[in-house]
Parts: structure tokens; C-alpha cells; sequence
């Protein structure tokens, strides 16, 4: 990976573009993430229904992929999603491919 790319998936987004955590339709956490660190760490501190909400709907594969353009973290989300996980295990591995790609990408800057 190049320092480009690490630094175009780890830019801060405009507030329009930001992620924003729901827990089903019209019900938001009051929650959103603005860049990728920011999703990282609201991963960690959202109600794990918000997660299983947004997972198996597509919708964080379809952010990573269309709005951060990792198409590599989009395929391991995916590839979670595939593994019907829920509640603490979800986020625990979920949590866990996020801080690995963070790292990663962070040693790029």
C-alpha cells in the first residue's frame, strides 16, 4: 500500500460524508464517525445492536468501499459479515480487523 493511499482513507471527511450510527431505520445513536480513526473508536463504544444493524445491511462495507475507497477492508468486512456473528463477538472481531488496518495504514504517514 502507498503513503497516498493511507493517507486518502485515513483523510477527515466532511460532516455530509461521515458515518452515522443507527440502530434501525429513523432510530440514530446520536453517533457518527468523521474519519477512519473516529470509526475505529465508535465501533468500541456503540450499542452493539447499532453494529449488527449496519453489518448486515451492507452499509459498512458500502461506506469503507465507496466514501474511505479501502476496497481490501471493504472484502474483510464483508467476509465477518459472512460469519453471522452478534452481540459482543461481533464487535470484539469487528474491533479487532479495524485497529489491525488501522495500525497498518498508520505505518504508512
Amino acid at each position: 500500500m502507498k503513503e497516498e493511499t493511507a493517507s486518502r482513507i485515513l483523510r477527515v471527511l466532511p460532516r455530509e460524508k461521515a458515518f452515522y450510527f443507527f440502530t434501525s431505520i429513523g432510530n440514530y445513536t446520536g453517533e457518527s464517525a468523521a474519519s477512519f480513526e473516529q470509526f475505529v473508536d465508535k465501533t468500541n463504544e456503540v450499542n452493539v445492536k447499532s453494529l449488527e444493524f449496519h453489518l448486515y445491511r451492507g452499509d459498512f462495507e458500502k461506506w469503507i468501499s465507496e466514501t474511505l475507497e479501502d476496497q481490501e477492508l471493504a472484502k474483510e468486512i464483508e467476509n465477518l459479515r459472512n460469519q453471522n456473528y452478534s452481540g459482543t463477538s461481533l464487535r470484539k472481531q469487528l474491533y479487532q480487523i479495524l485497529t489491525k488496518h488501522y495500525e497498518k495504514l498508520t505505518m504508512f504517514r
